[in-house]
């Protein structure tokens, strides 16, 4: 059952994978196709619970990939500083100035782990007039940046 459930994960991301056009894209599509699988397999039961990983994982890797095709620099940098400074529960947001997007971030919970400080988040965004939600984790780096880890 979860060999099926990982095959009909992993061939979706590959197929969407070359329609991606960059690594901000491609790394949104990644996290939001892992949170859209696993939120969707808590949905379904029985057979039902495969259609709704899938299902969920695709509808994940859109919106993530939405998200990650229309960040630059300076939302990367937002999240950084974020991620560095502020505290857990506590949102920051900001509009880029080059694109009017805005965005809200949210630390949700801070961890140890073997590669250093971990943080959870949720990222909002409002992108030509459409609101999508992220949900990720990224850990610190041992040059001080922040790497998304899932």
């Amino acid at each position: 059952m979860w060999r099926s459930i990982l095959i009909l994960l992993i061939v979706p991301f590959f197929m969407l994978s070359g329609c991606a056009t960059g690594p901000k894209e491609e790394a949104g599509m990644v996290i939001g196709g892992i949170i859209g699988g696993v939120l969707g397999s808590q949905v379904g039961s029985g057979r039902g619970r495969t259609t709704a990983t899938v299902i969920g994982a695709l509808a994940g890797s859109a919106i993530g990939s939405s998200i990650g095709r229309n960040m630059d620099e300076l939302d990367r940098m937002k999240m950084s500083a974020t991620l560095e400074t502020t505290r857990t529960g506590v949102a920051t947001t900001w509009t880029n100035p080059d694109t009017g997007y805005d965005y809200r971030m949210e630390p949700t919970r801070t961890y140890e782990s073997t590669e250093g400080p971990c943080r959870e988040y949720v990222l909002d965004a409002e992108i030509g007039g459409r609101s999508e939600q992220i949900y990720g984790t990224a850990c610190r780096q041992a040059d001080g940046s922040w790497r998304v880890i899932d």
